[in-house]
């Protein structure tokens, strides 16, 4: 997940805000957050790992799918505040059953929220392969709630950072 998450992250603009899941180390990395005061979060050495102003990224959610949510909440304040920044928001492709993350879809489709959604799919979701979630591609599911939806493979970082510079220009010009 590497390749995929240092791509995208390298795509942000400064003022862009990132919503990670419990994995996005590389997209911390890229934020500029120190990896001992990341880590000491999971040993229980610091309670709440960084400041999220001060490296525009959420910290670190461990329930599957809720940032998504409040990824979408935060874009709509970014878009009610008449900001030119972008938010993005991480998730495994477990988390595209849960109904936080289908929420999110559809209310940040019907407002128009500039949010780009990033799935990292390795193709299992917990136990469970993609093929017994979905009858479609997981990208294709974008079309039922109305935005675009792109496959890229996440093993190619140049690759990751073109599709995401791209989505997230089209996300802040609306």
């Amino acid at each position: 997940q590497e390749a995929a998450q240092v791509g995208s992250a390298r795509a942000l603009l400064p003022g862009d805000m990132a919503f990670p899941s419990y994995r996005e180390h590389g997209v911390a990395w890229c934020r500029g957050v120190d990896p001992v005061r990341e880590l000491g979060s999971f040993r229980g050495i610091n309670h709440a790992g960084w400041d999220p102003r001060e490296h525009n990224l959420h910290l670190p959610t461990i329930v599957i799918g809720s940032q998504v949510l409040h990824a979408t909440g935060y874009a709509m304040g970014v878009q009610r505040d008449g900001a030119e920044d972008a938010v993005i928001a991480y998730f495994g492709d477990g988390a595209t059953s849960e109904g936080d993350v289908n929420e999110a879809f559809a209310w940040a489709a019907v407002q128009n929220a500039p949010i780009v959604f990033f799935c990292q799919n390795n193709q299992w979701a917990i136990s469970e392969p993609t093929e017994r979630q979905s009858r479609v591609p997981l990208y294709r599911r974008a079309d039922g709630f109305g935005f675009p939806g792109v496959r890229v493979d996440g093993n190619d970082v140049l690759a990751c950072l073109a599709v995401t510079a791209r989505a997230l220009d089209n996300a802040r010009s609306g």
